[in-house]
């Protein structure tokens, strides 16, 4: 276990608590989210989200069923909506292929489950490990724009893109629900203190954690 990236995700969830997130009341609700949020804020992915959960109630046999053009206009609250009802088709075939089972899923491409998300349409690093971490229970690390300005704040130098993050982190010995509470921390923590110059600000402001130091050791 990387004890400051431990010690760090300890000192949030002490001054901030439990974030419990994803916020949804079904897999299938995280995984609509997590399409709909790309490139918009959460309200306009919400507004989107509603609207399918008063068509389809998150069914993903009513979800493929939707016409692509029905699906676009349900969706066009939160933008890109040819791309997005694209990938939500692509994404819920693919999981009706399983029976919409998440847990036969991840069994059954086990390892190889992110490369398998990234294949289908709309779905980019960032959405990929937020379904391992929210939709198939694997706890990997979000480096999310918020996580990259944190860790920039922090010390570590370098992380002008996702992969570039992405490979310092390492949850090992984090248990599933903390790897996910992390990653909400992180992201509420953001919207307060990392627009801005409010760094200064925050509880964390004289916190220090260079992972590239780890990783030359």
């Amino acid at each position: 276990m990387n004890q400051q990236l431990y010690a760090l995700y300890q000192k949030m969830f002490q001054q901030m608590g439990s974030q419990g997130w994803w916020p949804a009341d079904s897999k299938e609700e995280i995984v609509l989210g997590a399409i709909l949020v790309q490139n918009t804020n959460w309200q306009n992915a919400a507004l989107s989200l509603k609207n399918l959960k008063k068509e389809t109630e998150f069914s993903s046999a009513k979800i493929v069923a939707l016409p692509l053009e029905k699906l676009q206009e349900i969706i066009r609250p939160s933008g890109f909506f040819k791309n997005k009802s694209r990938g939500i088709h692509e994404v819920f075939n693919w999981l009706l292929r399983f029976d919409t089972d998440f847990i036969k899923i991840r069994d059954y491409y086990g390892e190889d489950l992110r490369n398998e998300l990234l294949n289908l349409h709309g779905i980019g690093e960032e959405t990929a490990d937020v379904l391992m971490l929210y939709v198939f229970d694997v706890p990997v690390f979000v480096s999310d724009t918020y996580a990259r300005r944190l860790f920039t704040n922090l010390g570590t130098p370098g992380l002008s893109n996702y992969q570039s993050l992405k490979r310092l982190v390492n949850l090992t010995g984090f248990t599933l629900t903390e790897a996910q509470e992390f990653h909400g921390l992180i992201d509420e923590f953001g919207k307060v203190f990392l627009k801005g110059n409010k760094f200064s600000d925050s509880f964390l402001a004289h916190t220090k954690i260079n992972l590239r130091k780890e990783e030359e050791i």
